[in-house]
């Protein structure tokens, strides 16, 4: 008799802890706290891939660093910035000029429209600009967070509205 029991104790047992781990799996899980900004944001939908535009090798080149070379094909110096209007437009380039390897150099703004890459397509290509050495030696030197004063070839400077 005693079997018996033992056998139904351990069968009631057995059944017991089945029917909580069933109802174990039939709950939701316990909700955690949201903030309730979070609450009311509807679900962010995944973002787009980005999009991807292959350029070929010939095709663009970059350009700091580039000699630079004047109107009578006299070395200018080096890019060593180009600087951008508030829309991402391209307005001009820093160019560190004169001195001898790097020591008495100044950096002068130069009109971005005075260039021109027309034989960039290796490094050891220059850049032209519509410039002597005179006008761009007279140029005011370039000071971070002060006014640009831009040189540009005759006639194709651009106002540039810095109230924009």
């Amino acid at each position: 008799m005693r079997s018996r029991i033992l056998f139904a104790l351990v069968a009631v047992a057995l059944l017991a802890s089945a029917g909580v781990r069933a109802a174990d799996d039939l709950t939701p899980p316990p909700a955690t706290a949201v903030p309730k900004e979070q609450a009311k944001e509807p679900a962010k939908e995944p973002t787009p891939p980005p999009s991807v535009t292959v350029i070929g090798a010939r095709d663009a080149h970059g350009i700091l660093g580039r000699a630079v070379l004047g109107a009578a094909n006299e070395d200018m110096g080096r890019i060593v910035d180009v600087i951008v209007d508030r829309d991402g437009k391209v307005r001009a380039a820093v160019i560190d000029f004169g001195g001898f390897l790097g020591v008495g150099s100044r950096k002068i703004v130069v009109d971005w429209d005075a260039l021109h890459f027309a034989g960039v397509s290796n490094k050891s290509d220059s850049i032209s600009l519509d410039l002597t050495k005179q006008q761009v030696s007279a140029a005011p030197e370039y000071k971070e967070d002060t006014p640009l004063i831009v040189l540009g070839a005759a006639g194709s400077l651009h106002p540039w509205d810095s109230e924009h």
